[in-house]
C-alpha cells in the first residue's frame, strides 16, 4: 500500500473555535475563528490555501443550524484562491471532508486544503428542540413520510431499534451501554472544553430519563455551537510545518448492501461494518497496534457497533468488551474518545473526535494524554453511512 493516496498527505494544522452549549455566535464568525487558529497552526497564511471542503456545507438552509455555513462565504470571507472546493451531503459521512481533501492534495489539484465543519445546534434547538432543526417543513418525502406520522423524528428512534436488536440478539445490558456514557464523563472531567464535566454514577444513568428505549438521556449526544477546522498538506511539508503533522494512515467508505436505516440485512449491524472492513485493506496495521480509538457516539450504541465493526471485538461482544469500563479507561486496554465524546464533551458531528484524535497524536492531550499514542482510528457515523480514518504520529 507504499503508493496509496493516503501515504501522500499529512494534516498539518487544527484549529477550534470556542466551544459552548449556546453561544449565539453566528456561524460564519465561528467558521473563521477556527479556521484561522488551523491556518497558523500550519505555518502558513490565508494565501497559501487552495483548496477548501466541508461536510455538508448549507445542504438545506432550513436546517443550517446542523449544516453549517456554505463554502462560497468562507471563500469569500477568508478571500481565498482556490484551484480546488467540494462539499456535500451525499457522502460517506462526516470524514468524507477529509478523504476528499486528502486525494485532492495527494493528485495535485491543491496543496493546502483548509477543511471545516461548523454547527451551531445548541442554539438552534432552544427554540424547539431536535423537531426543528433536523425536520424541515414540507419534509415528507422519501422514508420521512413512513416515520414522521409515527413521531419517528430523530436518530434517537431509530437507533433505538438497533440496539433493542442487539439487546435481543447477543444478551446486552443497559448497564453494559451505559459504560459508554460513563467513560466520555469520566474524561470530559479532564477536558475544560468540555460541557458535561461533572461525575456521572451508574444509578444516575440508569435513572435517566428515557427517550426512546432502551436509550435514556445520557446515550444521546449534547447538541452545542462551534466549529473545528483542519488543513491537509503534502507529505513534503512535514518538515515545514510548525506543529506535529499527523500521517493519514488509511481511510474507509466502503458502503455494501442497501444502505438506508430499515433495510440492511443485519438489523445488529450499520455501515461502519463496511467501512471499518475497506479501512483494514488498506494498510498492515492491525486493530492491536491502535493506541487510541475516537468513535463517534452520537448516540452510545453507535459506539458498540464501531467496536465491534473496527475489529476490537467480535460481533455481538461488544457489551461484554465495554463492561466494567476498564478496557475503555484512559489508561486501559483501548482508550476511547478521551476528550468525553459527543455524550459529555458535546456534539461537534465527529469532527471534535478527528481535533481530538491529533492532540493525542501530538502529545498535547494534557491531563488526558494517553501516554504512547502513536496511532489512533476515528471512526463518523451510522446508521446508513459511515467513514473512519487510521491515523499515525509522524515519525
Amino acid at each position: 500500500m507504499s503508493d496509496a493516496f493516503e501515504r501522500r498527505v499529512v494534516i498539518s494544522g487544527i484549529g477550534e473555535s470556542a466551544l459552548g452549549r449556546r453561544l449565539h455566535r453566528d456561524d460564519v464568525d465561528l467558521t473563521v475563528e477556527s479556521c484561522l487558529a488551523a491556518i497558523a497552526d500550519a505555518g502558513l497564511e490565508r494565501s497559501d490555501i487552495d483548496g477548501l471542503a466541508s461536510f455538508p456545507s448549507a445542504a438545506n438552509p432550513l436546517i443550517r443550524p446542523v449544516t453549517g455555513p456554505s463554502l462560497w462565504e468562507i471563500q469569500d470571507t477568508l478571500r481565498l484562491e482556490l484551484r480546488w472546493y467540494t462539499a456535500g451531503l451525499e457522502v460517506s459521512a462526516q470524514l468524507a471532508a477529509i478523504v476528499n481533501a486528502s486525494m485532492a492534495v495527494a493528485t495535485g489539484l491543491a496543496r493546502h486544503v483548509l477543511v471545516f465543519r461548523t454547527v451551531t445546534e445548541g442554539t438552534a434547538q432552544a427554540g424547539g428542540g431536535r423537531r426543528g432543526v433536523e425536520i424541515p417543513p414540507g419534509a415528507v418525502g422519501g422514508a420521512n413520510q413512513w416515520l414522521l406520522p409515527f413521531d419517528c423524528v430523530s436518530g434517537a428512534n431509530r437507533l433505538a431499534l438497533y440496539a433493542q436488536r442487539h439487546f435481543h440478539d447477543f444478551g446486552t445490558t443497559r448497564e453494559q451501554l451505559g459504560q459508554v456514557a460513563l467513560n466520555g464523563r469520566r474524561n470530559a472531567a479532564l477536558n475544560p472544553k468540555a460541557v458535561y464535566r461533572e461525575p456521572l454514577t451508574m444509578e444516575e444513568y440508569l435513572g435517566g430519563r428515557m427517550v426512546s428505549s432502551p436509550l435514556c438521556l445520557f446515550d444521546c449526544d449534547v447538541p452545542m455551537d462551534g466549529s473545528t477546522a483542519f488543513v491537509v498538506s503534502p507529505i513534503e511539508y512535514a518538515k515545514d510545518a510548525r506543529a506535529a503533522p499527523i500521517r493519514v494512515e488509511a481511510v474507509g467508505l466502503a458502503l455494501r448492501g442497501r444502505g438506508r436505516w430499515e433495510q440492511w440485512e443485519d438489523l445488529t449491524t450499520m455501515a461502519a461494518h463496511h467501512a471499518a472492513a475497506h479501512l483494514w485493506s488498506r494498510t498492515d496495521l492491525r486493530p492491536k497496534d491502535v493506541d487510541v480509538a475516537e468513535l463517534y457516539d452520537g448516540f452510545s450504541i453507535i459506539t458498540l457497533n464501531w467496536l465491534e465493526a473496527l475489529g476490537f471485538c467480535a460481533r455481538g461482544e461488544s457489551g461484554p468488551f465495554v463492561e466494567g469500563g476498564e478496557r475503555i479507561a484512559l489508561r486501559g486496554e483501548l482508550p476511547l474518545n478521551t476528550n468525553g465524546g459527543q455524550l459529555s464533551a458535546g456534539r461537534m458531528h465527529g469532527f471534535g473526535l478527528l481535533y481530538e484524535a491529533c492532540l493525542q497524536l501530538r502529545g498535547d492531550g494534557a491531563e488526558r494524554q494517553v501516554p504512547g499514542a502513536n496511532v489512533a482510528v476515528v471512526a463518523n457515523g451510522g446508521g446508513p453511512l459511515a467513514g473512519c480514518l487510521l491515523l499515525r504520529r509522524d515519525r
